[in-house]
């Protein structure tokens, strides 16, 4: 047991999706792995431990911004063993070619967050990115569905409200759009030498202003889940 999740060892799997959303987290494992347990319920961040087509994998809720996430992935990691993070969550749409409901693989994650500074000090800028053959493989997947999918540069902000910060030159230079988690999350998975990536669905236009009807939030929520989990499983040897 860690200090904020309650999980025995074994309880949770060596994959792990993480979306921000508890109660997304206990959608994930209600409609897509089979015989869904909970695992932990502390400060409500839920945590659900299946079996997608028979392969272990838990889902665990981090909460909202890159501290919160980095609470979860550390205990995830050095507390359970667990050696593939995937973030599922929603991003706001920035660069023009970036339309509603599509789905976004982050290859990389600019951030205005202090952590790179904090971790490295003064004079050097890291650069968080993803796992090579889990962006591969999410990819590979998209295509095979026929989901919209994209492919490059976000900015995790430490913000949500953040009129200040210049998007038009963020733009330029391909940053694809805007979330909270994902440069902790690469940061964190590089320190352990584990395997992360962030599969986002794009909810909104930051630029446009356009977003998604909630009549459709559940089928692009869901294309996510499925490229998230395609990618996941296709890292276990068997």
């Amino acid at each position: 047991m860690s200090e904020h999740i309650e999980a025995k060892k074994g309880d949770i799997a060596k994959i792990v999706l993480l979306p921000g959303d508890p109660l997304r987290a206990k959608h994930i494992a209600e409609t897509f792995l089979d015989d869904p347990r909970c695992y932990n319920t502390v400060r409500n961040a839920l945590g659900y431990t299946g079996t997608y087509k028979g392969i272990k994998i838990s889902v665990q809720g981090t909460g909202m911004g890159i501290p919160s996430t980095l609470i979860y992935a550390e205990e995830l990691i050095n507390y359970y063993g667990c050696e593939i993070l995937i973030r599922v969550g929603t991003c706001g749409g920035m660069a023009p070619e970036i339309k509603v409901r599509d789905v976004v693989l982050a290859q990389s994650a600019t951030t205005d967050s202090a952590i790179i500074q904090n971790t490295f000090g003064s004079g050097l800028y890291y650069a968080p990115t993803a796992d090579f053959s889990l962006l591969d493989h999410a990819y590979t997947a998209a295509k095979k569905e026929r989901i919209a999918v994209k492919v490059g540069n976000i900015i995790s902000e430490d913000r949500f409200y953040n009129e200040e910060i210049d998007r038009k030159k963020l733009i330029q230079y391909n940053v694809l759009g805007a979330e909270m988690e994902a440069a902790g999350l690469y940061l964190i998975a590089a320190k352990y030498n584990v395997k992360a990536l962030a599969v986002l669905t794009i909810s909104n236009h930051i630029i446009s202003g356009e977003s998604t009807p909630a009549s459709e939030c559940e089928r692009s929520f869901n294309d996510m889940v499925k490229v998230a989990l395609e990618a996941a499983v296709s890292q276990v040897k068997v």
